[in-house]
């Protein structure tokens, strides 16, 4: 069964044939970051026109990359929220015109879900239940997943996500857009415990976070301080630590609490290798297997939107002719 998987939720315009919900033949983004990169963010007006300009073109390469044409798919799954609305209605309507035109059944599939489903696409043996850690530029939750379609939210972000908070600090300190890669690249030359930088604390039981205030704090250190490369490649290096730091505590807390021995993360700030290394080493020491995707699946793409619509079909969910982008979606 051949599902053609379509993501529009940000920046990034991506289209994906997935096979049996498993094997993928063909992962085609194309990114309108560039045009973002003068503004420090993505700009919603220009990220909407972008993807109308080439969402045909990209589904196009991914059906030639698949050796597919669109009599073959047998399934269209798309992301429905949350994200920005102008850029969730160009894919929405897409598929569904796709969809209605080729006779075939629509799924619209919840973007936070299909990031955690896509540590599940390259390890088929995981098993539910287990605990999923979604970090991203927009969003920062720790999920029970019970099962394919059933997921509950432990806790959030109260302000800032943690790649919000990433792009904020690169800013201040002038390593550009987008931040996590940048403040990744000035921490390898920087010492992570000259400077302490620590996020808010929200109690010893809580799994929600908040980035908010480590921004400010970073601010306020740049301000009183002169800056030069060794201490700007400090700030990014004790910044991050204290981030990842946060996350790792409240993710491993969280497959203790619930039982689980599994712990997949999802979305762009997984790519982190400070993250994947850390998180990893202790998850392996409190006996918790600790699954990434690949980097190119970290990132927003359509196959995860594929693999999760089709799981999502074969437990017999299907969307209406009525559906919508919803913005706000929550897990």
């Amino acid at each position: 069964m051949l599902t053609l998987g379509i993501e529009t939720s940000c920046d990034e315009t991506g289209a994906s044939v997935v096979k049996d919900g498993r094997e993928i033949l063909s992962n085609t983004v194309a990114s309108s970051l560039e045009f973002h990169k003068r503004y420090g963010g993505v700009v919603p007006e220009i990220a909407t026109r972008y993807h109308v300009e080439v969402i045909d073109y990209v589904v196009k390469d991914s059906l030639k990359k698949a050796e597919a044409k669109l009599k073959d798919i047998d399934l269209v799954a798309v992301t429905r929220g949350p994200g920005l609305v102008g850029s969730l209605l160009v894919g929405v309507s897409f598929a569904k015109a796709l969809s209605y035109s080729l006779d075939i059944p629509l799924i619209g599939v919840n973007h936070l879900w299909a990031h955690l489903y896509s540590g599940l696409i390259e390890k088929p043996d995981i098993r539910f239940p287990f605990i999923g850690l979604v970090v991203s530029g927009g969003h920062t939750s720790l999920v029970f997943c019970e099962n394919a379609g059933k997921f509950k939210l432990l806790g959030q972000t109260k302000d800032d996500a943690a790649g919000e908070a990433f792009d904020k600090v690169a800013k201040v300190l002038g390593l550009g857009y987008p931040g996590g890669p940048a403040i990744e690249r000035a921490a390898r030359q920087g010492n992570p415990y000259a400077i302490k930088f620590a996020p808010a604390y929200l109690g010893e039981d809580s799994y929600d976070f908040s980035f908010s205030g480590i921004k400010t704090a970073v601010l306020y250190y740049i301000k009183a301080h002169r800056l030069n490369r060794k201490v700007i490649a400090n700030i990014a290096a004790g910044f991050q630590k204290a981030v990842v730091d946060c996350l790792i505590a409240k993710a491993i807390d969280a497959c203790k609490a619930k039982g689980v021995a599994t712990l997949v993360v999802g979305g762009g700030v997984g790519a982190n290798i400070l993250l994947r290394q850390d998180l990893t080493r202790e998850g392996r020491a409190n006996g918790i297997d600790v699954i990434f995707p690949s980097f190119e699946l970290s990132l927003d793409n359509a196959a995860m939107v594929a693999a999760m619509g089709y799981r999502l079909f074969k437990g017999r969910v299907r969307s209406r002719s009525g559906l919508s982008a919803e913005p706000n979606l929550r897990i």
